[in-house]
C-alpha cells in the first residue's frame, strides 16, 4: 500500500504511452526474427521505451535542465543500441531521431542543432571500431551522408513546428486575455449602465418630493418661531418644544436641500486649474472637521510631478475629494493610514484616495453609489451617489475596490481634455 502512490504516474498511462509502448514491442518482436540478434537489443529497446513513457509522465523531465538531462540519457540508450546491433551498419540508425526531437521540443533551433550533430558524432563513432578492417567506399560515405542530413532535417522541421506551436498558443493566449478584459470591461458598463438608470429614476423622485415637503416645512417652522415668540416666559415647556420643532426643521430642511443637489443637474463651471491645489484644500477642510483630540491618523500624498492644469469644475471637485477623504476617516475611527496617489496615464489623470478602515463588504460594492444606500448608523445615502453624479459629469469614471479589514480604494478618473 506505501509503495502505490509512488509508482502511480505510471499506472495513468494515456493512449500515447501506449501506442508508444505497442510500438517498442513491435520492434523487440521484429528484432527477434533476426538471425543474429542479441538479448542485449531487448534490453536496450526496453530502456529506451521506459526512459520516453518516463520523459512523458513525469514533471521532473518538463523543466530545460530534465530535458538536457533526458536528451543525454536517450543519447547514451541509443549508441547502445546501435552499437549492439551491428554499429555503423544498424537498421536502427534512426533511433537517433528521438533525442532530437526532445531537444526541438524545448530548446531553441541552436539547442535542436546541436542535439542533433551530438547524435550524429554518436552514430559515426561507429566508424572507429571498424576502420582498420573495412574501407570505406564512395556509395557507402554517401549513403552515411544522406542518413545524418535527414537526422538534422527531422530536428529542423521538428523545431519549426514547435516555433510554430508556441507562437499560435501565445496567440491564443493574449486573445484570450484580451477577451476576458473586454468582458471585465462590458460588466463593468453594465453596471454603470444600471447605476446611470437608478441614479435618474431615483433623481426624478427625490426633486419631486423634495419640491413638495419644502413648502409645508416653511409653514411649520413659521409657525413654530411664531408660538416662540408670542408664547410666555413661564410656559418654558411649550417654548422648548417649538425650538425643538424649529432645529428638526432646519435638519430637514438641510436634508431636502442635499436631495435637491443630488436631483437637479449641475451646471459645471469648468476653468484651467491645478488638481493638487484642489485636493490640498480637500485635505485642509477634512483636517479642520477632525475632532481636537484626534490621534493615530497618518495623511500621505504621492503626486505626480508632471501633472499640469486641466480643464474641470474646481469647486465640485472638491466636493468630490473631500466627501472620498472624509468616509476614508470615518471608516478608520481608531486612526490608520490615508494616502492620495495621482498620475498621469496617457490622456486621463488617475486619482486614488484609500484608508486603511474596516473595508466595504463585497455584497455592497456595486450599490455603493447607489442615492439612499449607506451602512453607516446615521447616513442619509447621497454623499457617493452626488460624488459618482459629478465625477460622470466630467466624463469621468470612478470605481471602488476593497477588502474586508484590509481597507478601501476609490479611484477617480478623469479625462484631460473636455472631447477626451
Amino acid at each position: 500500500m506505501t509503495i502505490l502512490p509512488k509508482w502511480r504516474p505510471w499506472l495513468r498511462l494515456g493512449r500515447i504511452d501506449l501506442m508508444w509502448l505497442l510500438v517498442m514491442a513491435a520492434l523487440a518482436v521484429l528484432a527477434s526474427t533476426r538471425p543474429r540478434h542479441s538479448p542485449y537489443e531487448f534490453l536496450a529497446l526496453g530502456a529506451i521505451a521506459l526512459m520516453q513513457v518516463a520523459e512523458m509522465r513525469f514533471p521532473v523531465f518538463a523543466s530545460r535542465g530534465g530535458t538536457i538531462v533526458a536528451v543525454v540519457i536517450k543519447l547514451a540508450l541509443c549508441w547502445v543500441l546501435v552499437g549492439v546491433t551491428e554499429g555503423i551498419e544498424s537498421s536502427y540508425y534512426l533511433i537517433f531521431i528521438l533525442p532530437v526531437v526532445s531537444a526541438a521540443s524545448t530548446f531553441g533551433l541552436a539547442g535542436t542543432l546541436l542535439t542533433a550533430f551530438a547524435g550524429s558524432l554518436a552514430y559515426l563513432s561507429f566508424l572507429g571500431f571498424v576502420w582498420d578492417r573495412y574501407e570505406l567506399p564512395p556509395e557507402g560515405a554517401r549513403e552515411l551522408g544522406i542518413r545524418i542530413l535527414f537526422i538534422f532535417m527531422t530536428g529542423i522541421l521538428l523545431n519549426h513546428f514547435v516555433t510554430e506551436n508556441r507562437r499560435q498558443a501565445e496567440l491564443y493566449r493574449k486573445l484570450a486575455d484580451d477577451l476576458a478584459q473586454a468582458n471585465r470591461d462590458l460588466h463593468q458598463a453594465q453596471a454603470q449602465v444600471r447605476r446611470s438608470e437608478r441614479l435618474a429614476a431615483l433623481g426624478q423622485l427625490s426633486a419631486g418630493l423634495a419640491h413638495e415637503l419644502r413648502n409645508p416645512l416653511g409653514v411649520i417652522r413659521g409657525s413654530a418661531e411664531l408660538v416662540s415668540k408670542n408664547v410666555s416666559a413661564e410656559n418654558e415647556v411649550v417654548r422648548e418644544m417649538a425650538a425643538l420643532i424649529i432645529s428638526e426643521a432646519d435638519r430637514t430642511n438641510g436634508l431636502i436641500t442635499r436631495f435637491l443637489e443630488f436631483a437637479r443637474p449641475s451646471p459645471l463651471h469648468r476653468c484651467q486649474a491645478d488638481l493638487h491645489a484642489v485636493i490640498q484644500e480637500a485635505i485642509h477642510q477634512v483636517q479642520r472637521s477632525l475632532p481636537s483630540g484626534a490621534n493615530g491618523l497618518r495623511l500621505e500624498t504621492d503626486f505626480c510631478k508632471d501633472m499640469q492644469p486641466f480643464s474641470f469644475d474646481p469647486e465640485l471637485m472638491e466636493r468630490v475629494f473631500f466627501n472620498l477623504l472624509e468616509n476614508g476617516v470615518q471608516a478608520m475611527p481608531g486612526g490608520g493610514e490615508l494616502k492620495i496617489t495621482t498620475r498621469r496615464l496617457g490622456d486621463v489623470v488617475q486619482t486614488e484616495v484609500s484608508d486603511t478602515g474596516a473595508g466595504i463588504a463585497p455584497e455592497n460594492l456595486e450599490s455603493i453609489f447607489n442615492p439612499f444606500f449607506t451602512t453607516k448608523q446615521n447616513g442619509v445615502g447621497l454623499g457617493l451617489a452626488i460624488v459618482s453624479k459629478i465625477v460622470d459629469d466630467h466624463n469621468g469614471k470612478i470605481t471602488v475596490s476593497s477588502q474586508p479589514g484590509r481597507g478601501t480604494t476609490f479611484t477617480v478618473i478623469l479625462p484631460l481634455s473636455e472631447a477626451s
